[in-house]
């Protein structure tokens, strides 16, 4: 079975050595990197060539990749790489991956052109002075294909491990069988729309209910696919680790239901999972910077790298205990061993940072290697929210002001000039948020010169970092990435900072998304397939909007397996929780939530659209009802503490858990049984209204003529029935839902509510 590999793959694979060495050093962005190189090509003589495809096949193996110029007249491969600042202070290592690359292009070349010998020139481009190096060496044809086949050597057993590795699960995944005797009502649906979906290459937008089981009604179809559509990984994205873990444990079911009592070699499924954790999470010695002389499992990372991965893809379920289980056994750092895993990984869960965000790691490796990939999306109603967050950016004044009393005198100059830009935006609206619709040119002008004069700082070998101007630095780079895609669906916003008026005025600049589309049409059409699903997608067409989705996208809405006499729907009419009704409404609200409580005591959950209502109402309650057990969430509760206040919510247990909506128990949480009998919802879950949300609602108006429902209403009620579907989680639960505001009587609040819904 033949094997195709990037040249940059290959020469990673067989030619990094030594340390693992993260220690920061300003480098060129994309746009930099391709500017200096077409500076580079823009120096060189009529008649040379640039992006020379070139490829060559060892056995079973091909090898491709473009070298970036060549000069015929002289026989000269050159390869471009662009840096800042000393160029003797790149680690060996790193120049020594780049010298194997141009070396595999020159034997290639040479076999393309029928050479005997090759001049080889390794051409390093300054992007802050335009000044170029180049390393040159004169090689033999015959030398160069030696190293090359020598490589390859290294490489083809690799390769034929990995082919034959796809041989196997391919052939397993076309019979995979579903771990349960039936698909769920409505689970076989959602399945055969995920099919489809994955095998013609399509864009799947569904809505399915909570409790058919949606992610092995994803996953099953997904990877039975995986063959016929020549899927190379399949993406499982999530925005919180809940979602996360029972991906996990629904992959362990499906490969726990494969094995065969007639066989006795009872062998694991061929399938590949690696968990992907935060850098926090995974790393052993938060204290210590990642670098060899630091970290001891930074130290000769490289070389002991090759003997870890085959370690690791032998156990073929790599989540973070695994992982770091053989990151121990071979001394390693865990985070960058998984890292590495995700290029040979059949399945990959993560967050979904990893593909959506502005520098996405996963997307990049897809792109660079051209893998055939298929993403599903979890609980896909938080991505419109998590993308904005991501092509947002925000530069704070005032840490600005600190940075430039310290800088050195370049860097001083160039803060200076950026202050004074920065004062003219305050002085335009000193004491009031402002928006526009455009960039100030000098503004953005001024922070580049900003970026270059620090990143020169940066680049020149320090006895002791300065964390300030690092994150300066990092924080500036990020706005100006973005300020170069801004577009009519972002604004750029001043917000005065509390405490610096008159003279002194300071501000936060913003960057602000507004509507993620644009940002994420090349991430779904870089996908081979991708499928979005959640219990709240309706309407679809906001979906399709915020989200940038194609116009073949398939919609699918499943029935819900639930029966309306399951759930006890009803609407106060008599409340109101506007905020200018709230202090009056407490009475009836609280008395309300024990009447419900005395009728049926148990298990019940009161969402509130603030901490400030929450701790009012809980107050109240306990003041008149301290016999019912209650509990409240705080503002400030860690991961350890979330958990407690759901573990009060035990089988047959009675009392009231108070809580925020949108929060961490609006959803991603399971109370099935009598865990959870009812809840109460004290608000639409609309945003405040702001200047913010009021932009935005006038921006949603010019591009959808939808503001008010694309703004407020639509996002409002998703988590209104996210939180109501913490309630009946299976055919066998029932409930009551208390919706404790007058508007949910309205027809337009009405309509978007769950149609199987009987409502008093």
């Amino acid at each position: 079975m033949s094997y195709t590999v990037a040249v940059r793959m290959l020469c990673e694979f067989t030619a990094k050595r030594g340390d693992l060495d993260l220690r920061f050093t300003p480098s060129p962005d994309a746009s930099e990197g391709r500017a200096g190189h077409a500076a580079i090509a823009a120096r060189r003589p009529d008649g040379y060539e640039t992006e020379i495809a070139l490829s060559g096949t060892i056995g079973t193996l091909t090898v491709r990749g473009r070298a970036d110029g060549y000069d015929p007249a002289r026989h000269r491969l050159e390869e471009f790489k662009t840096y800042r600042g000393d160029l003797d202070a790149m680690r060996e290592n790193q120049r020594a991956l780049h010298w194997a690359q141009l070396r595999v292009y020159g034997a290639l070349m040479c076999e393309k052109l029928g050479l005997d010998t090759l001049e080889l020139a390794l051409v390093y481009y300054d992007i802050g002075s335009g000044r170029e190096t180049a390393l040159v060496e004169q090689a033999s044809a015959w030398q160069l294909r030696a190293d090359f086949e020598a490589q390859c050597a290294r490489f083809i057993a690799w390769a034929e491990q990995e082919s034959a590795h796809r041989s196997a699960r391919d052939t397993a995944l076309a019979a995979l069988r579903l771990p349960h005797p039936s698909f769920r009502q409505g689970q076989r649906d959602l399945a055969e729309a995920v099919w489809r979906a994955a095998t013609q290459g399509r864009c799947l937008l569904a809505q399915a209910p909570t409790g058919i089981g949606k992610t092995i009604g994803t996953l099953f179809p997904q990877l039975k696919a995986c063959a016929r559509g020549g899927i190379d990984k399949v993406l499982f994205l999530s925005a919180k680790s809940s979602g996360r873990q029972l991906a996990l444990d629904a992959l362990d079911t499906l490969a726990n239901a494969q094995s065969d009592a007639s066989d006795e070699t009872n062998a694991p499924l061929p399938l590949r999972v690696l968990e992907l954790v935060a850098r926090d999470k995974a790393c052993e010695h938060p204290e210590l910077a990642c670098h060899g002389q630091s970290c001891p499992l930074a130290r000769g990372f490289y070389d002991r790298l090759p003997a870890a991965r085959e370690a690791a893809l032998a156990r073929v379920h790599l989540k973070r205990d695994a992982l770091r289980e053989v990151a121990r056994e071979h001394a390693v750092c865990p985070y960058y061993l998984g890292q590495e895993l995700a290029r040979w990984s059949d399945v990959i869960v993560g967050d979904y940072n990893y593909y959506f965000d502005v520098s996405a790691m996963l997307f990049m490796l897809g792109a660079h290697n051209q893998w055939r990939m298929s993403l599903l999306v979890d609980e896909a109603h938080n991505l419109p929210e998590r993308a904005r967050a991501m092509y947002s950016a925000e530069l704070v004044q005032t840490r600005m002001d600190a940075v430039r009393r310290a800088a050195s005198a370049p860097v001083k100059r160039a803060l200076t000039r950026l202050a004074r830009h920065w004062n003219a935006q305050n002085a335009l609206s000193p004491d009031a948020w402002r928006a526009s619709d455009t960039l100030p040119d000098g503004l953005i002008g001024a922070l580049g010169d900003v970026i270059a004069r620090i990143g020169d700082q940066l680049a020149e070998p320090a006895l002791v970092r300065d964390a300030d101007l690092e994150r300066l630095y990092f924080d500036a780079l990020h706005f100006l990435r973005l300020a170069e895609r801004f577009d009519t669906q972002s604004i750029f916003d001043v917000t005065p900072l509390a405490g610096h008026a008159g003279k002194r005025a300071r501000s936060t600049l913003c960057i602000r998304n507004l509507v993620p589309a644009n940002a994420l049409r090349p991430r779904v059409a870089a996908a081979h397939s991708v499928t979005l699903f959640s219990a709240t997608l309706a309407p679809a067409h906001f979906y399709a909007d915020m989200l940038g989705l194609p116009a073949n996208t398939v919609q699918v809405e499943i029935g819900t397996p639930f029966r309306a006499e399951q759930l006890d729907v009803q609407i106060a009419r008599d409340i109101s929780t506007r905020y200018k009704d709230r202090a009056r409404s407490l009475d009836t609200l609280v008395e309300r939530i024990a009447r419900q409580y005395a009728q049926r005591p148990g298990n019940y959950l009161c969402f509130f659209s603030s901490y400030d209502y929450l701790q009012q109402a809980a107050d109240v309650f306990v003041a008149r009802h301290a016999h019912i057990d209650t509990w409240t969430q705080s503002r400030t509760m860690d991961e350890a503490q979330q958990q407690a206040f759901v573990a009060r919510f035990v089988e047959g247990g009675c009392g009231i858990g108070f809580a925020v909506l949108g929060g961490a128990f609006g959803e991603g949480i399971d109370l099935p049984g009598t865990r959870l009998i009812g809840t109460f919802i004290a608000t639409l879950g609309m945003p405040q209204v702001n200047a913010v949300n009021e932009a935005m609602r006038e921006r949603m108006d010019a591009l959808y003529g939808a503001g008010f429902d694309y703004t407020y209403l639509i996002p409002g009620l998703r988590k209104v029935v996210q939180a109501a579907g913490r309630v009946i989680r299976s055919e066998h639960d029932s409930g009551v839902v208390h919706l404790l505001d007058d508007r949910f009587a309205r027809p337009d609040v009405r309509a978007l509510l769950p149609a199987w819904w009987d409502i008093a």
